[in-house]
């Protein structure tokens, strides 16, 4: 039988343009722009722009008396990266907790790549292709980073329990190439030379870049990134900048929530504004940044508090 050629694997079976890079070469010596350019090319050939990916259609969310969020709607479109701002208390995490399936929202759909998942468990959401990270860095620490990223490339492994526990072919197969996956996705976030450290060891910023290649792998078709710069310094998030933009343009849809208005305006192609639970704004960051309940509800309180400064 004639073997497939490495570069003839679908998107579905190398998710992380594996299958593009140089055969003759090790993963661990194949450079970063080498890993950059097989995942952008292999990313781009299968996303459409423009299309909408999520919905959120009329969603209210209510605990006892208190209403979380109000009617809420708006659409992530894919390809796209879509900043979802507001006030302390805005709903915004609230909003990322009802798509990811922590909530069941008391009224309303969420529609992903046209599926109803307002009823799917949390489990099988991030099978359907919605990963998230979190305003407090969730990591196994005693783990490598290595480890870490190879955990969650277990949402895509197809080999079932039994399999795993007799040790058949197929279920090192698997093994194997979770590996290799994780590594090219430490290389792509840039932190490939702490993969053998635990993860509490390794410096704040390597643990955020670490928890987006752990989301990574899990091969979503739309990331959520929640206060991502969170205790970053500025040259940090420059970098992070350059991070959220080079993942967009490999094909990925990213949805952002972020308190540093610079990084939101920098990056973001769209940008919804929420505030008490109600959406106020939805527009390009040029329509934000101009409109005057956005001003009153936020963005000025920022510029209140450098002026102050």
């Amino acid at each position: 039988m004639t073997e497939t050629p490495r570069h003839a694997k679908s998107a579905e079976s190398d998710p992380t343009g594996e299958a593009l890079l140089p055969e003759d070469v090790p993963l661990d010596e194949v450079s970063d722009e080498q890993i950059v350019e097989a995942v952008a090319v292999h990313r781009e050939a299968d996303v459409p722009i423009g299309e909408t990916l999520l919905e959120m259609d009329h969603i209210t969310l209510k605990f006892g008396g208190l209403t979380a969020l109000n009617d809420v709607s708006f659409g992530v479109r894919r390809g796209e990266i879509l900043g979802l701002i507001g006030p302390n208390g805005a709903g915004k995490t609230t909003c990322f907790n009802v798509m990811t399936g922590v909530y069941r929202a008391t009224s309303g759909q969420v529609r992903f790549d046209q599926q109803e998942i307002r009823r799917q468990s949390k489990n099988k959401i991030t099978q359907m292709g919605i990963a998230r990270t979190f305003q407090n860095i969730r990591l196994f620490n005693e783990m490598t980073a290595l480890e870490n990223v190879v955990v969650g490339t277990d949402a895509r492994h197809k080999t079932s329990v039994l399999g795993a526990l007799v040790r058949m072919p197929r279920h090192f197969a698997e093994e194997r190439s979770a590996v290799d996956r994780a590594m090219a996705l430490l290389r792509f976030v840039g932190i490939a030379d702490r993969a053998a450290e635990k993860a509490r060891n390794l410096p704040y910023g390597y643990q955020r870049r670490l928890e987006i290649a752990r989301a990574l792998a899990t091969e979503p078709k739309l990331l959520c990134l929640d206060e991502p710069a969170a205790g970053f310094n500025p040259a940090e998030k420059d970098e992070l900048i350059e991070l959220i933009k080079q993942v967009r343009d490999e094909g990925y849809t990213v949805l952002l929530i972020e308190h540093d208005m610079r990084l939101v305006m920098s990056v973001c192609d769209r940008i919804v504004v929420l505030e008490f639970g109600n959406k106020i704004a939805d527009g390009s960051p040029e329509e934000v940044r101009n409109n005057p309940a956005v001003v009153a509800a936020y963005l000025g309180e920022e510029e209140d508090t450098d002026g102050a400064a």
